[in-house]
This record gives C-alpha cells, structure tokens and sequence, in this order.
C-alpha cells in the first residue's frame, strides 16, 4: 500500500464534519504524513478584493461574513493541528478548487465527506464524485448518514 506523504481534507462545515476531519487527522498521524486542509466559499458573495481567490487569513477584510468564516476555519485549523502554511480558505467552486489546490501542492490524498446520492444529484454532479473523477491522486469519500 502507497505511504502518504501529504494529505489534504476538505472541510464543508456539515454536521459530520468533525468526524471527516478526525479520519483525516488519524490518516495523517498513521502515516506520518503533512496534513492541509481546504475549505471553499461558494455561498458567501465575493467583495471587490485585490488579492483575487486566495483569501489571506492573516488580514482583517472589514467584510462581516467572511470574517466569521476565517475565524472558523482558523479554529479547526487549530484543532487539526495543520499548520498557517497548510489551510487554504478560497472562493470559488468547490470541485474545481479542491483539484487545482491539491495537484498545486502535490496531495497525494484527498479526504472529503460524501453522502453516496444517486439518480438526479449524481447527474447533477455532487463535490466528492467530481473530484473523484478529475483528481489525479488518491480519493478518500467518507460516507456520510443523511438524517
């Protein structure tokens, strides 16, 4: 079996968040592997920035709302023991972010939760199943419970 060098979850803030992120921790820890994290604002509105995608995390917005996202992700950033360097905080869309970060920074593994839809929201293209698809690293989908 392939030994994981650098790990990367994709937090969504769901209720079963925590339990994705603790699988990832305890992966990271079993391999000895660096662990990032990743979350991506796609339902807050983007303010005229100068800084483009990548939302500095270290700089004070004045915008409410994603001030209160930074302060979350920082806190499980923390919790997670991921260091500054290793959290990426972007807008954009999901699937696509989640790729182009992880072959950006040479993840070899990605963690994110699934909820297993079929029919209709498969079609339709849920987060896990497209960076399933167009990854080119490992993906680990924790299946989530709905309910």
């Amino acid at each position: 079996m392939q030994e994981y060098q650098h790990i990367l979850l994709a937090l969504d803030y769901s209720d079963h968040g925590a339990m994705v992120a603790g699988k990832a921790r305890a992966l990271a820890d079993s391999y000895q592997a660096k662990l990032s994290i990743i979350h991506v604002l796609d339902n807050i509105p983007m303010p005229d920035t100068n800084y483009g995608t990548v939302i500095p995390v270290d700089k004070n917005s004045g915008y409410e709302l994603l001030e209160k996202e930074k302060a979350r992700f920082m806190q499980l950033g923390r919790q997670l023991r991921v260091e500054p360097d290793n959290r990426w905080l972007i807008w954009g869309v999901p699937k696509q972010e989640i790729v182009r970060i992880a072959e950006q920074e040479r993840v070899d593994l990605i963690v994110l939760g699934s909820h297993g839809r079929h029919g209709l929201a498969l079609l339709l293209g849920a987060t896990a199943n497209s960076v399933l698809h167009y990854a080119k690293c490992d993906v680990l989908a924790v299946r989530l419970k709905d309910g």
